[in-house]
């Protein structure tokens, strides 16, 4: 039986690791050539909430019930609901693992927010309102946090959507550095079976850096002050790798994941603006500026789809019988959607070339369907060009983000690196999907995989 230690990079980029920074990352390359690496396909979508929680689980996000930060509580036109931890009914793998009395040590995996029992430790993630709500498990591990770092613990970069850039800096380097010398201080003092963290800070760097070092990036600018710092926060991150594995002895086996990895964004389709232009949303007033689609005029008798932002889109439509104006017949309810899905793919980009968007079904990609689910998934070019969901821009096209300053697009592989000192590794390996991950981690422990899980270990 193996002890496991997991270190989530969320939003790193297998191109990046593997290839273009490889040398400057001394400790990722020696797992990699003492053990198997490759790429790990993420969920659709492919984005932190529900890709962990689909990781640690082995289920996917239709079985788990929630497709994105955000969820439909009801079919009202309004009502949203966020998918905290409370969302997360199935069991993940420290659940399976305190059950049996192991002992789990479990830092700012997202979706841990609100805190439940463990057989061990456990400090909530990124969507926890701040440090004044309880965020350890137990209950007095926010003192010993408290007293270790002389100050207030980040479970976030409290704005990382901002022009900025030193003070996005210096406030990812910060985070960084709390929450490694909290992870090392729970590896010296605690007794754990299972361990692992997960550092958001990549994903906010890549989204707030990304254009400095790509040149594909349309607003690259070459010779920049900020061209090696996402480059250079790998490399800090590397740095702190190697101390927690000089921790770690010859019974530990180590899992390096990302839940999807990143690219350019290369612009945004203002969807809810195509989707009025097509003639699918209606609205009684045209909006004086850019305005989100919840404090329009919706003409909801009149209009039959509408959809939202974000690094993919979702779409829904307004159907008879469901929504409270249904203007889409149950029974056209299937052709209005092909319909759609063929639109979606025939969008070019601003030169006239096809984009290569698809519209997925919920119910063709999971294996069940559960609570309200988009009726269509979409992702523009590849995940290339995020969502607008805003209205009033008066074109399908644009290259600013109506949330906020951001570089960065989600790509559906991510990465694993798996090392383990009693199991020779083969290098480069075969591409995974994210769900194999608990099925490894339990194997590895000796623990019987539940029959449910969709995944395959690695092992």
């Amino acid at each position: 039986m193996s002890k496991v230690f997991v270190i989530g990079l969320d939003c790193a980029e297998p191109t990046l690791v593997f290839d273009r920074w490889r040398e400057h990352l001394p400790n990722l390359r020696r797992l990699m050539e003492a053990g198997t690496y490759g790429e790990l396909t993420s969920t659709i979508p492919a984005i932190t909430v529900p890709a962990w929680a689909s990781m640690l689980s082995s289920r996917d996000p239709g079985q788990l019930g929630f497709y994105g930060f955000r969820n439909r509580a009801d079919y009202s036109y309004e009502r949203m609901t966020i998918a905290t931890g409370s969302a997360v009914k199935a069991d993940r793998v420290w659940d399976i693992l305190s059950r049996l009395g192991r002992q789990v040590v479990v830092v700012a995996v997202p979706q841990t927010y609100p805190v439940r029992p463990v057989n061990g430790c456990l400090i909530s993630c990124f969507l926890t309102p701040s440090t004044h709500s309880q965020y350890t498990y137990p209950p007095e591990l926010r003192w010993e946090i408290q007293e270790l770092i002389a100050g207030e613990y980040m479970v976030d970069v409290p704005q990382f959507r901002t022009e900025n850039k030193e003070f996005l800096l210096q406030q990812i380097y910060d985070m960084a550095d709390q929450q490694h010398a909290v992870v090392r201080h729970l590896l010296k003092t605690k007794a754990w079976d299972f361990f692992m963290h997960v550092d958001m800070g990549v994903d906010r760097i890549h989204h707030g850096f990304w254009k400095y070092f790509d040149e594909r990036h349309p607003l690259h600018e070459p010779g920049n002050p900020y061209q090696n710092a996402i480059r250079d926060y790998y490399i800090h991150l590397d740095r702190q790798i190697g101390e927690w594995l000089t921790l770690l002895d010859d019974d530990t086996a180590v899992l390096v994941v990302s839940d999807h990895g990143g690219q350019p964004m290369m612009g945004g389709i203002a969807f809810n603006e195509w989707l009025k232009q097509e003639g699918y949303l209606v609205l009684d007033y045209q909006p004086e500026g850019i305005v989100p689609l919840e404090k329009c005029e919706v003409n909801w008798a009149q209009t039959r789809a509408w959809g939202s932002g974000g690094y993919y889109a979702r779409l829904f439509l307004n159907v008879k019988g469901r929504e409270p104006e249904g203007a889409i017949e149950p029974a056209d309810y299937e052709r209005v959607r092909d319909e759609l899905i063929a639109r979606i793919a025939a969008i070019p980009d601003p030169q006239g070339r096809p984009l290569g968007s698809v519209a997925y079904k919920p119910e063709e990609i999971y294996r069940q369907v559960n609570n309200i689910p988009p009726d269509l998934i979409v992702y523009f070019g590849n995940l290339g060009w995020r969502s607008v969901g805003s209205l009033g821009l008066n074109r399908i096209y644009t290259f600013e983000n109506d949330t906020g300053p951001d570089d960065a697009n989600h790509a559906q592989e991510g990465l694993y690196i798996y090392y383990d000192p009693k199991r020779r590794g083969q290098g480069h390996g075969p591409t995974r999907h994210l769900m194999d991950v608990a099925p490894t981690i339990l194997e590895l422990m000796d623990v019987p995989v539940p029959d449910d899980m969709q995944g395959r270990s690695f092992v």
